[in-house]
C-alpha cells in the first residue's frame, strides 16, 4: 500500500503536539520550542538586521517574552511554528530600529516589508534551515553589494564602526581624523549606504516583477 503523500512529517507532528501543550500553559513545552528555534532567530533574523550582538541579545530576550505573552494567539498551520516566531522577532527588531537614534544598516520600512511578505505567505519560511540560509545570504549580499558601491573611505568607516562596533575614537585614529570629523564622515557614509541599499532594493523588486528599468 502506498503511503499518503499528504501525511505530515514526524518532526512537524511532534512540534504540533508541543505547540498544543504550550498553548494550554505548559511552560516546559514552550521552553523546548524556544530552545530549538531561538538560536536561529538570533543568528539569521536579529543579528543581521540589528548589526550588534548586544542589541540582538536584547531583542532575543524580548522576543522570548513576547512569545510567552502571545503564544495563546498562535494558530497552528502546516508550515509549523517557525514562520510565526520569525515574524515576532522581526517585529521586535522593527521596534528597536524605530527607537534607535544611532545609524543603522536597515531602515524600519525594510523590516515592515519583510513582515508583510511573511504574514501574507508564511509557508515561504517553513523550512527552518533553508529560511536561515536565505535570511543570512540576503542580508549579507544586500549590505556587501551596497558597500561595494561606496567610496572606500565611507565603506571602511561603516565596517569598523557599525559592523565591527569599534569605538569612535579608535576608528577616527584609523582614518586619521578627529572624532568630530569622523562623526560627519560616518553620517555621510550611512546616508550614501542607505541610498545604495534603496537602489538595490528597487532594482531587485523591478527585476522580480519584470518591470523594465530605465537606462541611466
Amino acid at each position: 500500500m502506498v503511503a499518503s503523500v499528504t501525511a505530515p512529517r514526524p518532526d512537524l507532528e511532534a512540534e504540533q503536539k508541543l505547540c498544543e501543550r504550550a498553548a494550554q500553559g505548559d511552560r516546559a513545552a514552550l521552553g523546548q520550542i524556544l530552545r530549538v528555534h531561538g538560536p536561529v532567530l538570533y543568528r539569521s533574523v536579529l543579528l543581521p538586521r540589528l548589526g550588534s550582538q548586544a542589541l540582538a541579545q536584547d531583542a532575543l530576550a524580548e522576543t522570548y517574552a513576547r512569545v510567552v505573552e502571545k503564544f495563546g494567539q498562535f494558530q497552528w498551520q502546516s508550515c509549523g511554528v517557525y514562520p510565526w516566531l520569525r515574524v515576532v522577532a522581526l517585529r521586535i527588531a522593527l521596534d528597536m530600529l524605530r527607537a534607535r537614534k544611532r545609524e543603522t544598516l536597515f531602515e524600519p520600512d525594510d523590516l515592515q516589508r519583510e513582515i508583510d511578505a511573511s504574514e501574507s505567505d508564511p509557508s515561504t519560511r517553513a523550512d527552518v534551515a533553508l529560511c536561515e540560509r536565505r535570511d543570512l545570504a540576503e542580508a549579507r549580499a544586500r549590505v556587501d553589494t551596497a558597500l561595494g558601491r561606496l567610496n572606500p573611505r565611507y565603506a571602511g568607516a561603516i565596517r569598523m564602526r557599525v559592523l565591527e562596533e569599534r569605538p569612535r575614537e579608535e576608528v577616527a585614529r584609523e582614518l586619521g581624523v578627529t572624532v568630530a570629523t569622523f562623526d560627519v564622515v560616518l553620517h555621510r557614509a550611512m546616508t550614501a549606504l542607505k541610498k545604495a541599499l534603496g537602489e538595490g532594493l528597487g532594482a531587485a523588486r523591478a527585476e522580480h516583477q519584470g518591470t523594465p528599468r530605465e537606462a541611466t
